[in-house]
């Protein structure tokens, strides 16, 4: 029997445009990276105001947190859109450079945007000399908001959709031809925005991560990680790589190196020297 005659539910019909201002298209992917970005600011603002999780006065102050936002928001584009152009489509990109800069009709990558990040983090702390990994540490705990957000407007585009899926959830994508297909984008936004949330939420509320520096960058790696390969075993690889030998994506390539340096930097936090010393 084919899998369209399946029970499956019907895609919402939402649209990737958020608003049309006289032909100025607003999408929601946009509104997503705004939204993740500002909203993970204003958590991270919190976090740096509340001493108690520090175990003294946080070694960051808020106008740090300010300047860092610019610096962090560029790493996020730039990165996640040089990570798209050099892990996913590099062959089309090579024979239309100009395309490179054309962010608004997608194609963006979260490893590419987490190096971004990290490079931009590692630039702003030398030219501050505010601590490292404390910087590190706020940052992770802020971006599963992104995250969340992103998954979510990937879902409403219709894109990044899963494998063939005979669940009574199964959705028949646009696109993605008549099979009910797993709707992995919501997968991972349970996964790698709510439960992620929870768990650095929990470490940094319950258990003082944020006074250990580098434990709470360790978890969101480690967990990003493992996540990410759970939620690509149910997603469809993107057309143009396909699947790689031994069933592989790249999505599981990228993420699998990220467990063993999530553990690093938790090693690293548990053998240095408390933070709560004070502002940068």
């Amino acid at each position: 029997m084919a899998m369209t005659t399946l029970a499956s539910l019907p895609f919402p019909a939402i649209g990737p445009v958020a608003l049309d201002i006289g032909g100025f298209e607003i999408r929601w992917y946009a509104l997503a990276y705004i939204g993740g970005i500002f909203l993970g600011w204003f958590y991270v603002l919190r976090l740096v105001a509340n001493d108690r999780l520090w175990g003294g006065e946080a070694p960051v102050s808020r106008q740090t947190i300010d300047d860092l936002l610019v610096w962090a928001a560029l790493g996020i584009i730039l990165g996640g859109r040089l990570g798209y152009v050099l892990f996913y489509n590099s062959a089309y990109y090579l024979d239309h450079p100009l395309e490179i800069a054309a962010l608004w009709r997608g194609g963006m990558a979260f490893h590419g945007g987490l190096a971004g990040v990290v490079i931009a983090v590692i630039g702003f702390a030398r030219a501050r000399r505010a601590p490292l990994l404390t910087l590190g540490d706020l940052m992770a705990a802020a971006t599963p908001f992104g995250l969340l957000f992103g998954r979510l407007a990937n879902f409403v585009n219709g894109e990044l959709y899963g494998r063939p899926s005979e669940a009574p959830w199964g959705i028949v994508f646009p696109g993605g031809g008549p099979e009910p297909r797993h709707p992995s984008q919501l997968y991972e936004a349970l996964l790698e925005g709510v439960v992620l949330f929870a768990i650095l939420r929990i470490a940094t509320h319950r258990f003082g991560a944020l006074g250990r520096p580098g434990f709470v960058f360790g978890l969101f790696v480690l967990f990003y990680g493992t996540f990410r390969i759970i939620a690509e075993l149910f997603r469809m690889p993107d057309p143009q790589i396909g699947f790689l030998p031994g069933g592989l994506t790249m999505g599981i390539l990228l993420s699998a190196p990220m467990i063993p340096i999530g553990l690093v930097f938790i090693w690293i936090s548990r053998r240095g020297k408390p933070a709560g010393n004070g502002e940068a």
